[in-house]
């Protein structure tokens, strides 16, 4: 059975595109802990992000520094959390979320309802400030 995050990748389900790299894929969280919370994935389904291949890892990797610098850029923050935990979709993914305190990265927290407004501002933002690998 197929993820989400393959369907999301098919086409199959929309979503608000952050980046892609050849195995790898950033997109909006639909259900976010604070404005652009970022989830960064594999394009291979691994369901334990420490069973993919060192490639695919040093790219996910890359691909989040990158993005988590871009939504410092355009986000007020002291600095942007990751979270990895794999338990509610079996695709490896990490979570990018911008962050003043260790509480603001509790998943039991109220999610944010955003526009579709909204999330196509945030995501066009967060894009144009990426900057290219190191």
């Amino acid at each position: 059975m197929s993820s989400v995050f393959i369907k999301i990748l098919n086409g199959e389900i929309p979503c608000y595109k952050i980046a892609e790299t050849e195995h790898c894929f950033a997109f909006l969280d639909i259900n976010p802990l604070a404005k652009c919370h970022t989830l960064v994935i594999p394009k291979k389904e691994v369901d334990n992000i420490f069973d993919l291949d060192i490639n695919t890892y040093s790219e996910l990797f890359l691909l989040a520094k990158s993005i988590a610098k871009a939504i410092e850029s355009v986000e007020t923050c002291a600095k942007v959390g990751i979270a990895v935990i794999g338990l509610e979709v079996r695709h490896a993914h990490i979570h990018l979320i911008p962050i003043n305190g260790v509480h603001d990265i509790d998943f039991r927290k109220p999610k944010l309802n955003l526009s579709d407004q909204e999330f196509k501002a945030i995501a066009h933002q967060i894009s144009s400030a990426i900057q290219p690998s190191l």
